[in-house]
């Protein structure tokens, strides 16, 4: 699409507005204390069960391994958008550089592209537990689980700084105004002025390979692990059995039912403020409920939570 006359390109120095709660000036400062107990309680609760899972002799298994990396990847994840945000509330002021918005939108397509294939290596490693009991040991070895950690964010590096160098050398139209709290890649492509046809090409080839193949293997393993389960003869062991994957389970229905409406539905111009709420739920939200979930249906966990509680 040829600019015209009223149309400039964005420069390195211009940068990009965040208009986020824009709509609701009056709730600036209400919107701050929320986000701000909100960010309060992802960094303590999934800092304290890194911790746990770290200090406590009994949770030095594959799956606390696994809950571990997570729990510190929920951190990092949240960190690329809540304190951008909560100086926007706090100064009243939504603007972002080029260079920033380019590093955010890096940073939070990379964590949530490891997000998603470490919550299948989770669901591989309930698999295992559950329907291969007798290999547990021998299969998810040490050197397994820091193998599968190490995928999950090393694969996903230079796809994501492939996409992020597409987006942003696109020209980009007089309006600055970005609808969303966040540098993300659906509104910066309804930004441009030029065709973006193979953007959303890369964007949804990189949604098949890294969020709906994930995302298709945790369903396979849990229709193995569900039916497994049923045949274990002791109501008891079934609840067990159950228990110990409802938790994983439920962080994938929170992460993967809200970004999965953003990214494939088709957008419209009333959608936008339905997409920039839901992108809270997966980015934000989700993080503060994955110690809750964890340490509300993990017994194990509780009383490891208790025993470095007590000690302190």
């Amino acid at each position: 699409m040829p600019q015209g006359k009223g149309l400039e390109n964005h420069t390195a120095g211009s940068g990009f507005i965040l208009l986020g709660f824009s709509d609701h000036s009056s709730l600036q400062g209400l919107c701050f204390t929320v986000f701000l107990a909100i960010y309060l309680m992802v960094l303590t609760g999934n800092g304290l069960i890194a911790l746990i899972t770290m200090v406590d002799s009994s949770l030095h298994s594959p799956m606390y391994f696994f809950l571990r990396n997570f729990s510190i990847l929920e951190i990092c994840y949240t960190s690329v958008t809540l304190p951008k945000m909560l100086l926007g509330f706090l100064m009243a002021d939504g603007r972002i550089s080029f260079l920033g918005c380019a590093t955010q939108l890096y940073f939070l397509v990379l964590l949530g592209s490891t997000e998603c294939l470490l919550l299948a290596a989770m669901a591989y490693d309930r698999y295992v537990a559950i329907c291969e009991p007798l290999h547990y040991t021998l299969t998810m070895s040490r050197g397994l689980c820091i193998r599968l950690v190490m995928g999950s964010w090393v694969v996903v590096v230079p796809v994501q700084i492939g996409q992020t160098y597409q987006v942003f050398t696109l020209p980009f139209c007089a309006s600055h105004d970005l609808h969303h709290f966040f540098c993300d890649v659906p509104p910066l492509l309804e930004l441009s002025c030029a065709d973006t046809f193979w953007n959303k090409v890369v964007l949804y080839t990189i949604i098949l390979v890294f969020v709906i193949l994930p995302f298709s293997f945790i369903i396979l393993s849990y229709i193995n692990i569900i039916r497994a389960i049923l045949k274990i003869p002791s109501v008891l062991g079934r609840h067990k059995a159950f228990s110990t994957c409802s938790s994983h389970l439920g962080v994938v229905t929170l992460f993967y039912g809200s970004a999965t409406v953003v990214y494939l539905k088709r957008r419209s111009r009333d959608s936008g403020n339905i997409d920039k709420y839901l992108a809270l739920f997966y980015t934000i939200v989700t993080p503060m409920f994955n110690p809750l979930i964890y340490s509300l249906r993990n017994k194990e966990v509780r009383i490891a939570l208790k025993r470095l509680l007590w000690k302190k």
